[in-house]
Parts: structure tokens; sequence; C-alpha cells
């Protein structure tokens, strides 16, 4: 099944890490409680330290660095550095690159760095547990990460300040609240397994259940639940088409703090140039998984619509063609745009800006459409398949 050796080298930091810890937060938490009792301060400081570090980690480390879904402000990257750092989960460029990876090489099972194919518990923590790849990391993937004076500072000093941050925030957060070894039970150790076992099952649990909206051609899933563990990043299926999106949960209902969190930066200057995926591409993807259910329903029931199904095909094909030859009109004119300044060249320009816009609500309402109508044939197929023969 794979090259890879079977047992690999232990990587005895890791295991420490990602095993010992547990064991003794197991311990020593219901001893202290037991004793001490933990304060409302500490319960609290586990919250918000572990928005903190998981934030780093979601819009820090994989939705700005990983991904460069949006740019931020030197204030906000230090911010979240320093709760990446405080997650300990590696360096940013370690991390990034390896993402890059996953999503290059998504389910291969030699390629991909915690892929699913091996398993629940190697995509979850195995890959970490033993050193799976014995060669240094080049990463080549990664050349903006190298040429960044911030990431490259927190690479070359990683274990000090994994160190630093935990003394200072842990150390201010305790004598503010008066409660220090409260703080470092929850919002320190408790925080830091719960911060690593949620962000692991994106790479267990969100390639294994839930719903593949958008995509079937990896294993990546949307799972609710998993969101609202996740600060958003549950919504796995439709990042794993569309991973240059700012946001996870396009839906206005889904919950994703993260999107929102730098959503609401953008708003005070502290993020710009947010990439947002064309809701036109997103409805095109949601019905061609529409489509393919629904083929597999059919031959399930054995229901004769295909020629229904094959006629709605037809019209979304020439109404994308139609909308694509508008798309290579407006770039061509914007190319001649920057070769000519002409008056009248602006003008043809803004006409063409203003059509495309008319272009695009409309196939945004025909798709609307042929989505309600492949809802329909598809409540009704199921709905004759209830109906018990005489």
């Amino acid at each position: 099944m794979t090259s890879a050796p079977l047992k690999a080298p232990i990587n005895w930091t890791a295991s420490i890490t990602l095993i010992g810890l547990p064991i003794l937060a197991a311990i020593i938490i219901p001893i202290y409680a037991y004793y001490y009792d933990f304060s409302v301060s500490a319960w609290v400081s586990l919250f918000f330290l572990l928005a903190l570090s998981s934030m780093g980690i979601t819009a820090g480390y994989h939705r700005l660095w990983a991904h460069r879904a949006y740019e931020a402000s030197l204030p906000l990257k230090i911010l979240l550095m320093i709760g990446g750092t405080f997650a300990v989960q590696n360096s940013i460029l370690f991390w990034a690159s390896g993402h890059r990876t996953h999503h290059r090489h998504v389910d291969h099972v030699d390629e991909d760095p915690y892929s699913i194919e091996r398993g629940f518990w190697y995509a979850h923590m195995g890959w970490m547990i033993r050193d799976h790849s014995p060669s240094k990391p080049d990463f080549k993937n990664a050349p903006d990460l190298l040429n960044d004076k911030l990431v490259m500072f927190q690479h070359k000093y990683y274990a000090l300040l994994v160190v630093a941050v935990h003394v200072g925030i842990l150390g201010l957060v305790g004598w503010a609240t008066g409660d220090l070894w409260g703080v470092v039970l929850l919002g320190g150790l408790l925080r830091l397994i719960i911060s690593h076992q949620v962000t692991f099952f994106i790479n267990s649990l969100c390639h294994m259940f839930g719903k593949r909206p958008y995509t079937d051609e990896n294993s990546a899933r949307d799972n609710f639940w998993l969101a609202i563990a996740t600060w958003g990043e549950g919504y796995h299926n439709y990042h794993h088409i569309f991973q240059y999106d700012y946001r996870n949960g396009v839906k206005w209902w889904q919950y994703d703090p993260t999107k929102w969190l730098i959503w609401t930066c953008s708003k005070v200057g502290l993020a710009k140039n947010l990439r947002r995926i064309p809701s036109f591409n997103i409805k095109k993807a949601e019905l061609a998984m529409k489509f393919k259910y629904a083929e597999q329903d059919l031959a399930i029931y054995g229901h004769d619509v295909n020629a229904d199904m094959s006629q709605m095909k037809q019209r979304i094909a020439q109404e994308y063609e139609a909308f694509t030859h508008t798309l290579n009109d407006w770039a061509k004119l914007k190319e001649q745009e920057l070769q000519a300044k002409k008056a009248a060249m602006a003008e043809k320009i803004h006409k063409m800006d203003h059509k495309l816009k008319v272009d695009f609500q409309l196939l945004e309402h025909r798709l609307s459409h042929h989505r309600e109508c492949l809802e329909t044939l598809m409540r009704n197929i199921k709905k004759n398949t209830n109906v018990v023969p005489d």
C-alpha cells in the first residue's frame, strides 16, 4: 500500500507532547480540583486563551500563511504569530508548507503527509508520533514564506518563543486573576490539549464523516459539528475545492468565527484584499454535485427521468459557455486598455463591465432556478419510490 517503512522512528518530542501531556493532565487536574478547586477566572482563561491559540492557527497559520487568502497588517501578523506559537503546532513555515503539500496530494497514500488513506489514527496523530519523513523538509513550495522576515524569525527561534509566550501569557493572566496554578492547568495545559485535538480532527474526522456538497474528488467533508469545535474549519469539503477563499463557511448561517474575525479586521484596517470565490462558481460546483447524487439515486431507484436531467445539464452548459465568451471579451478589452489609454476605449470598458455584471446576475438567477428544478425532481422520484404498488 505504501513505500514508507511500517515502523518509522519514534518522534519523541511529538510523542511526549501529544501523548504525555494528556496523561499528565488526566492525573494532575482532577487532583488539583479535589484539593484546591478552580476559580471562575481560571475557567474563563481556558476559553479566551483557547480562542487566542486557535485563531492563531485558523486565521494565521492556515488562511493567511498557508493559503494567502487575505493580507494582514504587521500588528495582526504578530498577534497571529503569537497565537499560533501558543498553540504549539510547529513553526509557521513547517505547518504551512506541509499543509500546501496536503492540498496538492490530498488522499495520496505516500505524498499526502496526513493521508486518511492510512486510517484514522495516522491522519489524526500517527503521522507526527513517528518520523515518516526522514529527510529534512526543503520548503520548496513556500518561497513566499522563506522571504517573510516574521515567518523566518519565528522559525529560527521557535522553541525559545514557545517557552516565552507560555511564560509571558500564563504568568500575566495568572497574576491578573490571582490564580496562577489554576490558569496554568486550565488555560495552559488543558487548553493546549483541546487545541491540538480539535485541529487534528480536521485531518481525520473531516475526511471521514460529513457531507460533500461541492466535490467528491477527494475525501474532505463538510461537518457542522466539527465547524463549531474548530472555529469554522469544519466546512472542509468547500475548503478543498476553493482553498484560496478566506471563508470556509460561505452560507450566512454557517458557523465560521475565523471568517468573521478576518472580515472585522478588514473593516478596521488590519486586513485587506480578502479573496472570495465568485458565487457563480460556488453554485455551479453545488449543482454539479447535485447532478452526481441525482444520477446515483436514479441508478438505485430506476426511474426514467434521464431526459429531464440531460435537458437541464445542456441548458447549464450553454449558459456557462455564453458567460465564458463574455468573460473572454472582457479580459481582451482590459488588456487593450493597458496598451492604449483612450477615452473611447475607457467608455467601451465601462459598458463591458456593466454587461458582465448584468449577465452574471442573470446566470446566478438561472442557476438557482435549475437547482430548484433538480431538487423538486429528486423529491418526486423518492416520493414515488415510497408508494407501495397494489
